[in-house]
């Protein structure tokens, strides 16, 4: 009899056990696991308290059904002039996806500025911006890529560069002419290619070679917004896209050079079996 009582007893341990191990949801206990020190996968939002010195960041953390997230905190670094740094980091053992840890919430945390932010902008983790200018508290405002005062839409150099980061132009891209009236915009742009190229000074020989692209913009309150793309003359393209764009911004446009916008037909069907062995 007893040893039938202990035969069960192991038995029970034993299931116990092995829910431990695995996990209601076939997730590997997190205590198990290595615990990193990250950062945040975005920075949302930004706000001021009533006392202008504490900040209270929302962010992107791993989330599951286990614990995801430990020591989240945030540290204000070395300012600079016209900058107020802050760093956010928490541990988490998301890296192993035996964790569970594959979703994402979002979480909050404080720290207090040595001084109120006033006309200095917030900048958190290097890379995400933030200022009072503008924002309507207690919330601060993000910033954009072209920063937190672009130049104003328009036809300027300063505008232009918002309308190269529309297109998506490669880095390192210089504009061969602008064709611009109000509310449109023709920018036509190069760059060079082949290895380590970069700007247009002081390139290595391998970068003698160019591509370039034409693109066509029309201005609304967010800056210049791509309409169409295209290698050849005149306005045949943009006003199949958008007939409302100038005829006098783009009538004399001549096609793009075939060094700038080289075509690559598809190779014909006796060509590819010719090259057969």
């Amino acid at each position: 009899m007893s040893a039938a009582l202990c035969a069960v007893a192991v038995l029970l341990l034993g299931a116990c056990g092995t829910q431990v191990a695995g996990g209601a949801d076939g997730a590997t206990p997190t205590a198990s696991l290595p615990w990193t020190t990250e950062q945040p996968s975005a920075v949302t939002a930004a706000r001021l308290g009533t006392d202008q010195r504490t900040l209270t960041l929302d962010v992107q953390l791993p989330d599951g059904k286990g614990p995801c997230v430990r020591a989240l905190k945030a540290v204000l670094t070395e300012p600079t002039k016209n900058n107020v740094w802050v760093q956010v980091t928490f541990s988490s053992p998301d890296g192993d996806r035996r964790s569970g840890c594959t979703g994402e919430r979002t979480g909050s945390t404080r720290v207090r500025l040595r001084e109120p932010l006033g006309s200095q902008e917030l900048v958190v983790d290097h890379d995400v911006v933030f200022t009072a200018d503008g924002a309507k508290p207690p919330a601060l405002r993000l910033c954009g890529e072209l920063g937190c005062h672009p130049a104003a839409t328009g036809c300027t150099s300063a505008s232009y560069e918002q309308a190269l980061k529309a297109a998506d132009a490669p880095e390192h891209t210089y504009l061969d002419s602008e064709h611009c009236e109000g509310k449109w915009l023709v920018l036509d742009f190069s760059w060079r290619t082949g290895p380590v190229c970069g700007d247009t000074t002081a390139s290595p020989s391998g970068c003698s070679s160019q591509l370039g692209d034409r693109w066509f913009f029309r201005a609304k309150p967010s800056g210049w917004s791509p309409i169409t793309a295209t290698a050849s003359g005149g306005c045949a393209a943009v006003h199949r896209a958008e007939p409302a764009f100038p005829t006098s911004l783009c009538e004399s446009l001549a096609p793009l050079p075939s060094s700038l916008h080289p075509s690559y037909p598809p190779a014909s069907a006796s060509a590819t079996q010719s090259q057969q062995p």
